[in-house]
């Protein structure tokens, strides 16, 4: 069965990256070599459609094809957080909170810059926990 999701991290140094599911659920390992000729097309927030399958560590692709054409890539300087910030002069003295998903984005992608061995399920593990713990604390939406 075919899914639909975006690339949320993409290193193409280390030639892989993860896929969030449009549908939510687990994200998707993904290795730069399931997209063939198009691997240089691929960057965060690449609309692709895709088939999973359990891999020894986790959910990977079984299927990968790009939906989009080469769309404008973002640079950010690596492990730079990049929430929602205040408009100027609406600063209450209270921190931004970032979404469930905005936050497991910053979380994967500051493991897989801190900790590149780590397996996808290792990541989705720990990534989980941090998660729940943001939840109870009111650091992340519910």
């Amino acid at each position: 069965m075919a899914l639909v999701g975006k690339v949320i991290r993409f290193d193409e140094v280390r030639g892989y990256g993860f896929i969030a599911p449009s549908a939510g659920g687990e994200d998707v390992f993904v290795h730069a070599n399931d997209f063939g000729e198009r691997r240089h097309e691929v960057h965060p927030g690449t609309r692709v459609e895709y088939e999973v399958e359990e891999g020894d560590r986790g959910l990977k692709v079984a299927t990968v094809s790009i939906l989009d054409g080469p769309t404008t890539r973002v640079e950010r300087p690596a492990g730079e957080w990049a929430p929602a910030r205040a408009a100027p002069g609406d600063d209450d003295g209270l921190c931004d909170v970032l979404s469930s998903r905005e936050f497991m984005t910053e979380v994967t992608e500051l493991l897989i810059e801190r900790a590149p061995t780590l397996t996808a399920g290792q990541i989705s593990t720990i990534r989980q926990a941090l998660t729940e713990r943001a939840r109870a604390h009111g650091w992340v939406e519910a």
